[in-house]
């Protein structure tokens, strides 16, 4: 008997969440919707019947095993704590805890074991991070990694339901030959790009590209690879896609390669170009698998590889890898004891 609750249910994550945990048959008792009082009420289908969302409060968590939390930094900062205290487990969304010494930073294809250490939440990692690490991980036990170089695309689902709102709406008003109007990013994103995710730092760089770096390191206890990276939004409503520049520490061929990724776990490798197959943005969304291809020799480079990358943000990069990971913690055995 596994009683679960979703924080956060009614965004755009937490519904992906709500649908995930039906589809993969997650062996859960008991579910609890919690959002704000702004949407209590409100009902949602899952397993046949409607439940209904409770208001989010620190007495919520009374009787449940685990949480799969997505209701912003701010509300994982009050509200996983004193769920953890009540005796669940948080899978938590967010990047409130991702960095934090104690809390195990999870991709289930790559690092399972750190669901152990865990004291009560579990970080989710960033959307970007975990479709990169997924893909690496092989060659990283085949040969070692050296150096990476970064690039995204990444799409407005990211920033959630009000900037694909924006993108479509800028979208119709310009074909339309009409003004338009930003007010979730500082620029127009409809038929433009900007390299600006997250606030800039002090470095030049932004949160989002940090993010990459430092998460990047946790995840594959591999604080030796170099990492730099450039963050940009592009007007795609969902799943991101990443160019990928590796420097391994060893030689391997770029068949050695598809065939690694092609026994690789959640990996799907798409890799014709001529026949014009590689992965695409627009055939991504609704899929858990992580898509790879473009998989070419870096001439510049003794040891290099270039990798194109595109998985949906908010199946693998949030919702898929949370359930994931609530999988592993019930394999594991890893409840917290009550």
């Amino acid at each position: 008997m596994v009683h679960v609750a979703i924080m956060g249910a009614t965004g755009a994550v937490g519904q992906e969440m709500l649908r995930t945990l039906e589809q993969r048959h997650f062996p859960c008792s008991s579910l609890r919707l919690l959002a704000s009082s702004r949407s209590e009420g409100k009902k949602f289908p899952f397993r046949g019947r409607l439940h209904e969302v409770e208001v989010l409060t620190k007495d919520s968590f009374r009787g449940v095993d685990i949480v799969l939390a997505s209701a912003g930094g701010s509300i994982s900062k009050e509200f996983a704590p004193a769920a953890a205290a009540s005796g669940a487990v948080v899978v938590d969304n967010t990047s409130a805890f991702r960095m934090e010494k104690d809390v195990p930073l999870v991709v289930p294809e790559v690092n399972p074991e750190d669901i152990k250490l865990h004291k009560g939440i579990i970080a989710n990692p960033n959307c970007s991070t975990i479709q990169m690490v997924v893909v690496l991980k092989p060659i990283l036990d085949a040969v070692g990694i050296k150096r990476l170089v970064i690039s995204t695309y990444q799409s407005v689902s990211g920033t959630g339901q009000k900037a694909i709102t924006e993108l479509l709406n800028q979208t119709a008003a310009l074909l339309d030959g009409k003004p338009l109007e930003h007010h979730v990013y500082p620029h127009q994103i409809a038929f433009n790009c900007l390299p600006h995710i997250d606030s800039f730092l002090e470095n030049g760089y932004t949160k989002e590209e940090m993010k990459m770096i430092n998460e990047t390191h946790k995840i594959m206890h591999a604080p030796d690879i170099a990492i730099t990276a450039t963050t940009v939004r592009v007007p795609v409503l969902r799943c991101h896609s990443e160019s990928i520049n590796v420097e391994t520490k060893k030689k391997i061929g770029v068949q050695e390669v598809r065939e690694l990724l092609r026994k690789a776990p959640g990996v799907a490798v798409v890799d014709d170009p001529a026949k014009n197959e590689y992965p695409l943005a627009i055939y991504g969304e609704g899929h858990d698998e992580t898509y790879v291809g473009r998989i070419r020799e870096d001439f510049s480079i003794e040891n290099g590889l270039n990798l194109w990358i595109v998985s949906d943000n908010l199946r693998k990069g949030a919702a898929l890898n949370a359930v994931q990971i609530a999988e592993e913690v019930l394999r594991m055995n890893a409840l917290l004891k009550k």
